[in-house]
């Protein structure tokens, strides 16, 4: 039985991730945290073999709670599962120990035989995570890798959308459009919605 931990700081995540992989033969989740230091403590009183680390946790992100869990000399294996795919979060994370990069658009019987690899000792990657890789072994900037919401929403953005327009035309809330965007800039690693577009641009994601 491979006994994992979950640490995310989002309850509906933590409830649906651990109704899914108690489901799955084999898995079983032996407790749950909601920010970085929790997990840390967890991991040690509870010695799991696989923790699913998320990135962007109170308390410190993940790639601290990483680091820490290592030089502790913890036995688990850390996966991050993030929805963050920069290549500062996947190289960051990978420099602190991490045994795999995944993303949480992963199908369920995916996500669990990559944890199963991962308590096998293998080094478990999302395709577009290895691709960056490689991109970036090989000196070359990985290009970036929007959803189709998220282009939807940048070239309304681009057409001088406000955040209620945008939503009323893709028909979905205000607050959806707002995540959107925030995953978009954090793709393209820019902070606000004018170098969003011009960099979406130059990427060839959005018409000029």
């Amino acid at each position: 039985m491979i006994r994992i931990l979950l640490a995310d700081d989002h309850p509906v995540v933590r409830e649906g991730l651990r109704a899914m992989l108690n489901a799955e033969p084999g898995l079983e989740v032996v407790g749950d945290a909601s920010s970085g230091p929790r997990a840390e403590a967890l991991a040690a009183e509870l010695a799991p073999d696989i923790v699913l680390m998320d990135l962007r946790m109170p308390g410190g992100d993940g790639v601290e709670s990483i680091e820490r869990m290592a030089a502790a000399g913890l036995s688990c294996r850390v996966v991050v599962l993030t929805t963050y795919e920069t290549d500062r979060d996947i190289l960051r994370a990978v420099e602190a120990g991490a045994a795999g990069y995944l993303l949480k658009d992963l199908p369920r019987g995916e996500l669990a035989e990559a944890i199963r690899r991962a308590a096998r000792g293998e080094t478990v990657l999302a395709p577009s995570v290895a691709a960056r890789l490689v991109d970036r072994l090989r000196g070359q900037p990985a290009r970036p890798r929007l959803s189709a919401r998220e282009t939807a929403v940048l070239a309304l953005v681009a057409e001088g959308c406000t955040n209620a327009e945008i939503g009323r035309r893709l028909h979905i809330g205000e607050s959806t459009v707002k995540t959107h965007l925030l995953r978009a800039f954090a793709k393209l690693e820019v902070d606000d919605r004018t170098a969003a577009v011009t960099t979406a641009r130059r990427w060839g994601l959005l018409p000029d």
